[in-house]
């Protein structure tokens, strides 16, 4: 039992050692950015992150129950 609880510990030491290569590593080095704001090609196409989005729908100016009533009135008219 013992012996299976170190050479379980030991394979994710040993993984957790190669996943941060780069970052220990290389001078400088950082975990690479896989959000999807970060990736050039998806910029280019105008794809954005869902809470970048989200984000920039509550900061623009909510419509008051007034406003919504005359819009709805306006269309209706």
């Amino acid at each position: 039992m013992v012996d299976t609880i170190l050479i379980t510990l030991l394979i994710v030491a040993i993984s957790l050692i190669l996943l941060a290569v780069k970052i220990v590593f290389v001078k400088g080095g950082k975990f690479p950015n896989t959000h999807v704001s970060g990736n050039k090609a998806m910029r280019q196409r105008g794809i954005g992150c869902v809470q970048s989005q989200d984000r920039e729908a509550q900061q623009k100016r909510r419509l008051s129950f007034k406003d919504m009533e005359n819009a709805l009135n306006e269309t209706l008219n």
